[in-house]
């Protein structure tokens, strides 16, 4: 928390917000004092900025303050800029509308948070006799029209190299600061991460200019030019072709167009006020020769500065694709908050994408601070939208003025597995971490949610009201009707109300509040008999469908002889299906859990390797870079699944990763923060081999096992004890440090 009050200027008279502008301070250090001991920044925006100090960047980070609940507060960044000083000093802004004052949602409207944009920063400067110089956004300051002339974070940005400097600047206002809290970052900025030279330059049935990049990434291109001044260029991206053109039906209404407008010498184009989902280029107005073009475009990685922690290999190549798919989706969607999608005019929070995905991603990247700082704002939004956790966060669909979608986008109640977020979401950072710390102060938006629930139970103790989401996505569910699952929607709620009182239970339990501990584990007690009297008839679920078995399995809803029942009675559907996948966004993240735990092994395998659609290797089969949103975003002719809701970076049917990592590798914490680790791989004949790490808080495990005729050879490295569960022997504990075994290995029939 922080005490700033920032004073925001913005350009007189008003400009467009879609104009980015410059503001420009220029300074003299104050003379007689020493040297400079520290100069620190404070800078922030109502929209996104970009600071120079004396034609230097204060910093590598983009699209800086990111994107918070605008309504109730927003992030300030700061730097030290001390060798940036000079005795004569330009200190220059630059502003554009970002999520802030843009475009956003489907209905792409612009001026959800405000129809102004303006910036504010301070700059702090020490010297060594301890006299104070401040350089503060007032209305000493300047502005001018930059060589940005649009930007729109769906629609791209238009650069005008022939707009040098200005012979004049304008004047500037203070306008009143908006009421909310002004915070420092607690969480990584947005970096550019890598460059990547186009793999392949050609010209497409119609003779239009393509790129391919070779990966599904997220950024934008940066194009050196150099052609007749006025010349115009522009580029087109997209995710996908279809008849060898870019498909850009899945953007829906997002142009994701840069626009390029040549100054007639050497330009170099990096429009870092948008971002792009995309594999492929069009570009068009291109003069030079296309084999130039290799060498003069690049694509720019962008996504949120997390380090990696965590890996996986194994002898089957289409697995090994299907991993790194899951980590470009991870990249990709998490920047500055866990997006869905990055590519059509959405690109929004929703909450069940990350409710299922959050332990996939904590073992992939250090995502702890990440993820804190989104449930800050799910935290903000519930309170306000009284104690019901919204679809999306932040929020902006409550403010669209469109009354078609008014109604549903605002639910009076919670919705199973997206309003699930705020406690899911950090019952798996904590099991993570370990970090009682981030618990407690996560604890009261995951109690909020709990209460929510609670409150809406049948006298039975069944969720069957509200509007529910339910098995999204499930594949016999139409293209036109993405809701239209086996499942009934009010099984999925109420395992799912299950898992959350369950998750409370334990949480308040490691905080040391007994009546909570004691209140959870009552409602979750109710939940489990009503979920058992309503659903189950003589141990049969009623209807039977695989993601109901798999809810009631991996949630702990069902016991003993009954989890046994439903073990096989899974497992015999997923047979019937011929191992193709037939759950939704519900039950997919969950089900080879399910099937492991009850015994079924070979047919999580077989779900896992099945190549035909449905399945997760389906789209490796098809060249698929990232996870899509729909088992078959793009058919098997190659044409794009013409549905209006189609994205081939969604990372949420790549949570299947976790079991990966946990069940096919065999990390799993055996303690919140793994202070003691369970190594415990479940082979298969289908795989000769597979390795897996971790840079866990207790330090690096490592594992990798291998099948060597009929012997299944181990070797984990641990940095803190552990239990070794390996097959066919009896669990064994072990202490830190590298361990080598040998077991008798046969293959089931």
């Amino acid at each position: 928390m922080s005490d700033w009050s920032p004073v925001f200027i913005s350009p007189v008279p008003l400009q467009p917000t879609e104009r980015v502008v410059r503001l420009r301070r220029r300074f003299t250090l104050d003379e007689g004092h020493g040297e400079v001991r520290a100069a620190y920044l404070r800078a922030t925006a109502l929209g996104v900025i970009e600071v120079d100090l004396n034609d230097s960047p204060t910093s590598s980070a983009v699209l800086t303050p990111g994107w918070t609940s605008y309504e109730w507060r927003i992030r300030f960044a700061e730097h030290d800029v001390r060798s940036l000083l000079a005795p004569e000093n330009v200190l220059e802004i630059r502003l554009a509308a970002g999520w802030y004052a843009g475009a956003l949602t489907w209905e792409s409207q612009d001026h959800l948070y405000g129809d102004r944009t303006a910036a504010a920063a301070d700059l702090v400067i020490e010297f060594g006799d301890g006299h104070v110089q401040t350089i503060s956004t007032d209305e000493s300051w300047q502005w001018a029209p930059s060589p940005t002339t649009s930007a729109d974070i769906y629609n791209g940005q238009s650069i005008d190299a022939r707009i040098g400097e200005p012979s004049e600047w304008g004047s500037v206002a203070i306008i009143d600061s908006p009421g909310v809290r002004f915070e420092p970052y607690s969480s990584p900025p947005v970096i550019r991460h890598e460059d990547r030279s186009p793999e392949r330059v050609w010209r497409s049935p119609s003779g239009r200019l393509l790129v391919d990049f070779g990966q599904n990434l997220v950024g934008w291109t940066r194009l050196a030019a150099k052609g007749t001044a006025g010349a115009r260029i522009e580029i087109r991206h997209a995710e996908e072709l279809e008849d060898g053109e870019l498909a850009i039906i899945p953007l829906r209404g997002a142009r994701a167009t840069d626009s390029y407008i040549l100054s007639g010498g050497d330009d170099v184009f990096e429009p870092t006020f948008t971002f792009h989902g995309f594999r492929y280029a069009e570009i068009t107005g291109w003069t030079s020769t296309d084999d130039k073009l290799l060498y003069a475009v690049h694509a720019v990685v962008v996504s949120s500065d997390l380090r990696r922690t965590g890996t996986f290999r194994s002898s089957d190549a289409l697995l090994n694709q299907l991993h790194e798919n899951v980590v470009w989706g991870t990249r990709g969607n998490f920047l500055d908050i866990p997006t869905d999608c990055p590519q059509r005019d959405e690109r929004l929070g929703w909450t069940g994408d990350i409710a299922v995905f959050a332990p996939t991603a904590a073992y992939l990247f250090d995502v702890q601070d990440f993820l804190t700082n989104w449930m800050v704002d799910v935290h903000d939004e519930t309170v306000h939208a009284e104690g019901i956790v919204p679809f999306v966060v932040p929020n902006p669909l409550k403010l669209l003025t469109d009354p078609i979608h008014g109604a549903m986008l605002g639910s009076s109640q919670p919705a199973a597995v997206w309003s699930d977020a705020a406690a899911w979401v950090p019952w798996a950072l904590f099991m993570h971490d370990g970090d009682l710390d981030r618990l407690r102060r996560l604890y009261p938006t995951m109690s909020m949610h709990a209460d929510a629930i609670a409150d809406v139970l049948s006298p039975e103790g069944l969720f069957e009201t509200g509007f529910q989401f339910g098995d999204w996505l499930d594949p016999a569910a139409p293209p036109e009707d993405a809701a239209a699952a086996v499942t009934p929607t009010a099984v999925v709620a109420t395992a799912s109300a299950f898992r959350t009182f369950d998750i409370l239970r334990q949480a308040a339990a490691h905080l040391d509040l007994p009546d909570d501990e004691r209140r959870f584990a009552e409602l979750a007690s109710r939940v489990r008999a009503a979920f058992r009297a309503e659903y189950l008839d003589d141990g049969v679920l009623q209807p039977e469908t695989p993601t109901g078995y798999t809810l009631a399995l991996s949630f702990g809803v069902l016991e003993g002889d009954e989890r046994i029942a439903a073990g096989d009675a899974l497992a015999r559907l997923v047979r019937e299906n011929d191992h193709r996948i037939a759950t939704g966004f519900a039950g997919t993240p969950y089900i080879t859990d399910a099937l492991t735990s009850t015994g079924h092994a070979d047919d999580a395998y077989g779900l896992l390797l099945q190549t035909e659609c449905p399945s997760w290797l389906y789209p490796v089969t098809m060249g698929a870079t990232t996870v899509w949103e729909r088992w078959d975003s793009k058919l098997p002719d190659g044409s794009v699944n013409p549905g209006g809701m189609t994205s081939f970076n969604h990372y949420a049917l790549g949570s299947v990763a976790d079991w990966m990592h946990r069940v096919v590798g065999g990390i799993a914490p055996a303690e919140p923060g793994y202070s003691t680790v369970r190594i415990a791989p479940v082979p298969h004949r289908r795989l000769d081999w597979c390795e897996t790490a971790l840079d866990s808080p207790a330090g690096r495990i490592e594992v990798r096992w291998e099948i060597v005729g009929d012997e299944f050879r181990v070797r984990a490295t641990l940095p803190v004890p552990g239990i070794l569960r390996l097959p066919g022997v009896p669990d064994e504990e072990v202490q830190a440090g590298r361990h080598e075994r040998v077991v008798a290995w046969s293959t089931p029939d």
